[in-house]
């Protein structure tokens, strides 16, 4: 076993989830560049997809009742389209180049939030256009939290639907992703033996993360939304 893997394994994953069980998204946007310090790109994806199962089947049980169904089902057909092309792109290719179209992309929505006095409105076909992107950025790179976020937001009341809402979502990838993944072969037991070393952290990180929730008023949600996406953006890029 490689220690130095190991460690920043365990970093990735605590940062990432933490941040995941917070906001709602944007947990392998915070693991993923910390992971690549040690582990090839499709490694990293299958080690982000389990802990994102894991993360789901706990964190949807609590948050059921604050679910959006609506917007779920609206995104759900369209976004595991998306994941499978996805897998299909990160099992025959090296899609350095979307990573950073996405990074793009979600510094121009920040902006296009901070300075424009009109609210993001989508249509039923916005929102489907941009669950088929968010599942195809899940599939390459399990990083299309920002991509449903901007769907979500458009509709969600208030910070408890969006945060559950999004973990619903996140839900539906995972439950996708993670046999694609197996059956593409990116996925295998090696994965698997080493998430369990790992795992006692990943809990910890859900635990503090669900403390720091109950303590953010909406205002300062709001605004870390935006940082965390400006954040992800930019480590996307470089």
């Amino acid at each position: 076993m490689n220690i130095t893997v190991l460690l920043i394994l365990t970093i990735g994953i605590f940062v990432g989830f933490y941040v995941q069980t917070v906001i709602g998204f944007a947990g392998s946007l915070m693991a993923l560049p910390i992971l690549l310090f040690a582990i090839k790109l499709p490694d990293a994806i299958a080690y982000i997809s389990i802990f994102y199962l894991f993360s789901s089947i706990f964190l949807i049980r609590k948050e059921y009742k604050n679910i959006d169904k609506k917007i779920i089902l609206k995104l759900a057909t369209a976004s595991i389209i998306g994941i499978l092309t996805g897998i299909l792109v990160l099992t025959f290719s090296n899609p350095i180049v979307l990573k950073k179209a996405l990074g793009i992309f979600i510094l121009f929505y920040v902006g296009y939030v901070l300075f424009s006095k009109k609210k993001v409105i989508l249509n039923n076909g916005g929102i489907i256009s941009f669950g088929v992107m968010a599942g195809f950025f899940s599939g390459v790179f399990s990083s299309g939290g920002p991509l449903h976020a901007i769907c979500i937001e458009n509709s969600a009341k208030n910070m408890k639907v969006f945060r559950a809402t999004m973990i619903g979502i996140s839900g539906i990838v995972s439950l996708t992703r993670v046999p694609a993944l197996a059956v593409s072969g990116i996925l295998n037991f090696s994965h698997l033996k080493m998430a369990v070393l790992v795992f006692p952290f990943f809990l910890f990180a859900q635990f503090l993360g669900k403390r720091t929730f109950t303590k953010i008023n909406e205002n300062v949600f709001k605004k870390s939304l935006l940082v965390l996406l400006s954040i992800s953006g930019i480590m996307l890029i470089f």
